[in-house]
């Protein structure tokens, strides 16, 4: 398309990519805003499946409303071409700040990971299941590092019976066993992607490579996650159980939901930070399923606190007074005496 050119109140200035659907920033002439105008090809048209899809992620996201979810304006149609109109973000995807290594610091990717999760958790709370998550999928506002989570083009409603080519639907890296092998999907399969992702936002890496498909579909149902890159790279150990339960290959072994994710990720996110180097958060006890005794009541500071713990308490501090004024008093009595004679 020549440009600019003008699609209803939406002018379009920039071409920012595309493949089955084109995407342009646009301005809306009504309301005086940066847009981005999302428009599904001629050949997307003659696809209808590709144009089932685009319809259905106009519909989907434009029901849902959250921080940390791309807002969908508007869609319509154009000369029989579908188009959404959705908010213009300033950034960069996690894809990008991954491969360049601008993810931050050890907290900076908690807060990365917990945005999304909650995202999930608002899309889930609405019976939708999301197929497609990865990197290239989540956005990071380049201010205020608000994420946004994007592309419903392969979303599906939950309990929807899915065809055969949906199965294949999605990148190959963060599919679930269940996507692979072809079984039913749930909401069970975004905790596995999440899971992959984490990974991947925690080490730099992919969990799952290979040179071809089938090498990959079958790391992915024969090889669990491997937690030594994650160590390797001073992942604390509540983190790595995390990756573990997310991306178990029997969905019913998995966390269920991402309101415990959040959870979770809150609570890591609440600990101190780490000292430079290597991280070593203490992990929550909700992950490592014990908690740490607290310190016994009337525990003293200072250099008592040298003593063996058992000797700190305040009883046994008043044992220890009692005895000292005892020798005290015994000695006083001893030098007196002989002071006497």
């Amino acid at each position: 398309m020549q440009l600019p050119a003008r699609i209803g109140k939406y002018e379009l200035e920039e071409f920012l990519g595309g493949s089955m659907s084109n995407v342009y920033r646009a301005r809306d002439m009504v309301l005086g805003r940066s847009v981005v105008l999302k428009i599904l090809t001629a050949a997307g048209c003659a696809d209808p499946e590709a144009k089932a899809r685009f319809l259905q992620e106009a519909r989907l996201a434009s029901n849902i409303v959250h921080e940390n979810i791309i807002s969908v304006y508007d869609f319509g149609e154009e000369q029989g071409q579908p188009f959404i109109v959705m908010e213009y973000l300033r950034g960069d995807n996690l894809r990008d700040l991954i491969r360049q290594g601008r993810t931050g610091d050890y907290r900076k990717k908690l807060d990365i990971a917990l945005q999304i999760a909650r995202a999930l958790g608002c899309i889930h709370s609405h019976r939708i299941i999301h197929r497609d998550i990865k990197p290239e999928n989540v956005y990071v506002d380049a201010g205020a590092g608000k994420i946004k989570l994007m592309d419903f083009g392969i979303a599906k409603s939950e309990g929807v019976q899915l065809t055969r080519v949906g199965f294949t639907l999605g990148t190959p890296y963060y599919m679930a066993p269940e996507q692979v092998t072809g079984e039913r999907i749930t909401h069970l399969v975004d905790v596995y992607a999440f899971g992959i992702l984490l990974f991947e936002l925690m080490t730099g890496a992919k969990p799952v490579t290979g040179d071809s498909i089938d090498q990959i579909f079958g790391r992915i149902l024969h090889e669990p996650v491997r937690e030594e890159p994650l160590r390797a790279a001073g992942v604390p150990q509540h983190v790595i159980e995390l990756i573990t339960r997310c991306t178990e290959k029997l969905p019913a072994a998995r966390i269920q939901s991402f309101t415990e994710i959040c959870a979770l990720l809150e609570e890591m996110v609440a600990v101190p930070a780490a000292a430079p180097g290597r991280w070593t958060v203490q992990a929550p006890a909700a992950l490592v399923g014990a908690v740490h005794s607290a310190p016994q009541a009337g525990t003293m500071p200072g250099p008592l606190a040298k003593l063996p713990a058992r000797f700190q308490t305040q009883n046994w501090i008043v044992v220890l007074v009692a005895i000292t004024v005892l020798l005290v008093m015994s000695a006083s009595y001893l030098i007196a005496r002989a002071l006497i004679r």
